[in-house]
């Protein structure tokens, strides 16, 4: 009985200041736990994001010292870079993971004092976590060169960095880190303003002006 009295006499404005509490209240929760969820992933993709912006000052290794080159002999034939890029695939066991294939026009190169002509050329590129395959094909060769790199440690956390080689659960993965980190900036925002007309009002203008000029700027490029 009392609760309902007090709700009676609370005027619109106290009404509303409650409201604002519960909200802020709840975005507090939103925030911590959102930060926690991405702060695991967040200190790798940072740290990563750290080590790709210095691996030349501090010639950090990134690739195994081995890297193995080897002409595989072809057993039959193929109609298409694609068809040639799954045989690759199973040949050296790639299945399930990212792989690009690119077929060059015959055309005619200068070698030395001479001007040759260069057969149709494919090229293909196998990624994962912690390797990589190239390999090349000139139309007629009875053999396809390889080159294989092995990643070490940090190089594996570089490539998933960048999901190089990854499945689509890697994706995703990374895609909720980023959801939290715009999750996390848009609560923090509202936190501090604390649902305050004029801080509200001076959020959503520096939020406009900064979408207007990155629009600008896609336009420009």
């Amino acid at each position: 009985m009392s609760a309902v009295i007090e709700r009676s006499v609370l005027t619109s404005a106290q009404r509303s200041h409650r409201r604002s509490a519960l909200f802020v209240r709840w975005l507090r929760k939103i925030h911590l736990y959102v930060g926690l969820w991405g702060a695991a992933l967040g200190l790798v993709f940072g740290a990563t994001g750290l080590l790709m912006n210095h691996r030349a000052l501090l010639k950090i290794p990134v690739e195994k010292e081995v890297q193995r080159t080897a002409q595989l002999k072809l057993t039959q034939d193929f109609d298409s870079p694609e068809a040639m890029a799954a045989w690759l695939q199973a040949e050296l066991q790639f299945q399930g993971l990212q792989s690009r294939a690119k077929a060059d026009p015959p055309r005619r190169v200068t070698w030395g004092e001479r001007t040759v002509e260069q057969p149709e050329r494919w090229s293909f590129n196998l990624q994962a976590p912690h390797k990589a395959v190239s390999a090349e094909y000139f139309v007629g060769n009875r053999f396809v060169k390889v080159e294989t790199q092995d990643a070490t440690p940090i190089g594996t956390l570089m490539r998933l960095h960048t999901a190089s080689g990854v499945s689509a659960f890697w994706v995703l993965l990374s895609d909720s880190v980023a959801g939290a980190l715009i999750v996390l900036s848009l609560t923090g925002l509202l936190l501090w303003t604390r649902l305050h007309p004029l801080r509200l009002s001076a959020v959503a203008a520096s939020l406009a002006a900064l979408v207007a000029s990155g629009g600008f700027l896609w336009a420009a490029i």
